[in-house]
């Protein structure tokens, strides 16, 4: 006969204080250990009971896993000694190990930590920010996927809104990213289909406004004057550079050098970052008259046009480097064009993305067609593209509104 029996290794104790939880089969005299992958405080431990004590926050579901391997193990010893086959410790052990709880916060830190090299580093951080925002409001780690449940989502949406102000697009987001580590275990076989509470419980969407400059607010902004003694004109140039080059993203063109510029042709080339694919853009007058006030007889080809930022060999080398760079300098940039916004009397905060919104909106109304927009915007998918649509569209209607009434 054999004995099974659940042994929580006290003398394996870890950094943390815990111990290993082993199901112990002794056969035919011999005794083989069987681990479960779960530690436990000494004191979370009922030995005589062969249960976790309710002290534990998670005692309730560990102790159901529990007594389900023990009826597994029971039930393949069974088996085989009906079918007069010895119970191996091989055997045994695919029956009891199964597959263990996956601990939630322990498998989403350290995906993050295996794409770390993979992720654009402002990803990688927001998945470890929104991670540890989450852990906050759970209070501790000892979470398995199957704890989180729709209830645990609603208080955690709640939590979001009323303690921390989150708006919607910020809450969908947290749980965005909950969400992702759910899809990535069982992609890997971690956890059942069945375990996944997103199906059921949702947050509103805000509706999501794109501003953007008119062709008045536009005009007005070229006109503005600003100071040549600080930054000021080369912020307002690469505002300005930026709408008549398809809308480049900030970080792509604070990086911009001289041998992405091909004059012959009159292209910017270079791969953007978010995409990582090499964009070709053709420009304009307007664009590169901007590039001639930057480019002097001593510009070499592997200089920055826009001297906005301190751009090294260390910010493309380092990522970390790269990330501080590029948050001082948009920090920098939101001065300036907050208060080229206040001179306007802008109705909202001028900041550098609106000069995207506003190539967009531009290249629309003047009747560039909307798969050529989405090319130029380096856009995934042309849906992305149509909320651009939509706006002129809006915008049409109200000017048939104001015309007929």
């Amino acid at each position: 006969m054999s004995s099974i029996k659940l042994i929580l290794r006290k003398n394996k104790l870890d950094k943390a204080g815990e111990s290993p939880l082993y199901i112990r089969v002794i056969k035919d005299r011999k005794t083989k250990f069987i681990s479960l992958s779960l530690k436990l405080q000494p004191n979370e431990w009922d030995e005589d009971r062969q249960k976790v004590k309710k002290n534990h926050s998670n005692s309730t579901r560990l102790n159901a896993y529990l007594s389900q391997k023990i009826a597994d193990a029971q039930g393949e010893v069974a088996d085989l000694e009906r079918r007069n086959r010895p119970a191996s410790a091989r055997k045994l052990k695919e029956a009891i190990k199964g597959k263990p709880l996956t601990n939630f916060f322990e498998y989403s830190f350290n995906r993050c930590e295996k794409q770390k090299d993979t992720l654009a580093l402002s990803t990688y951080t927001n998945y470890k920010n929104y991670l540890k925002k989450f852990e906050k409001f759970i209070g501790h780690r000892e979470v398995m996927f199957e704890d989180i449940t729709v209830g645990t989502l609603k208080d955690y949406a709640g939590y979001c809104s009323s303690t921390l102000g989150n708006n919607n697009t910020t809450i969908n987001f947290s749980l965005k990213i909950l969400n992702l580590m759910f899809r990535e275990a069982q992609r890997e076989d971690l956890i059942p289909l069945s375990v996944f509470p997103f199906d059921k419980f949702k947050v509103k969407k805000a509706k999501s406004t794109k501003l953007y400059l008119t062709d008045v607010q536009f005009d007005a902004f070229i006109n503005l004057e600003v100071s040549n003694k600080d930054k000021a004109q080369i912020i307002k140039d690469m505002f300005i550079f930026s709408v008549f080059v398809g809308g480049l993203r900030f970080g792509d063109v604070i990086e911009l050098k001289w041998e992405n510029y091909n004059p012959k042709e009159q292209k910017i080339t270079k791969i953007i970052r978010k995409t990582r694919r090499q964009h070709s853009i053709k420009m304009g007058n307007v664009a590169i008259e901007i590039l001639k006030k930057y480019k002097t007889a001593n510009s070499k080809q592997g200089d920055i046009i826009f001297p906005f930022a301190n751009i090294d060999e260390d910010y493309f080398n380092d990522r970390e480097q790269r990330r501080i760079t590029v948050q001082r300098a948009i920090a920098l940039s939101r001065m300036y064009l907050s208060k080229f916004g206040k001179r306007l009397e802008l109705p909202f905060n001028l900041s550098f993305h609106i000069s995207r919104h506003t190539f967009a909106t531009r290249a629309l109304n003047k009747g560039m067609r909307i798969e050529h927009v989405s090319k130029l915007m380096d856009h995934s998918d042309i849906g992305i593209t149509q909320v651009y649509a939509k706006i002129i569209s809006s915008e049409l209607d109200k000017a048939v509104d104001k015309y007929i009434n």
